[in-house]
């Protein structure tokens, strides 16, 4: 249908916007089940990714819970020597963007 044309549409534009962004190495979706929806990112780099980070948001979510039952996970941020992680987790998706980290 029309509606789900241009919601893909908006999707692969917010994707585009996201990868353009100076030193953004990848944008990964990935469904509640860690399984890559859309990415950026080669095949072996999307399924680590999808695989480690859905776990982490996963237990992530569950301190959060654990903490304070009212409350959950709304970002979860990553940062190495090399890289920065950022995960916006959603009732059905996660939404990750792997960036290089710039000194």
């Amino acid at each position: 249908t029309k509606s789900i044309k241009s919601m893909s549409t908006q999707i692969e534009e917010t994707l585009k916007r996201i990868q353009s962004h100076r030193g953004v190495k990848g944008v990964l979706i990935v469904n509640s089940d860690g399984v890559p929806i859309r990415s950026t990112l080669s095949q072996e780099s999307t399924e680590t990714y999808a695989a480690l980070l859905s776990q982490l948001a996963f237990k992530a979510s569950s301190v959060i819970r654990t903490l304070d039952e009212t409350d959950g996970l709304s970002f979860l941020r990553l940062r190495s020597h090399k890289e920065e992680i950022m995960v916006a987790p959603d009732r059905d998706y996660l939404l990750i963007v792997v960036q290089r980290h710039e000194l």
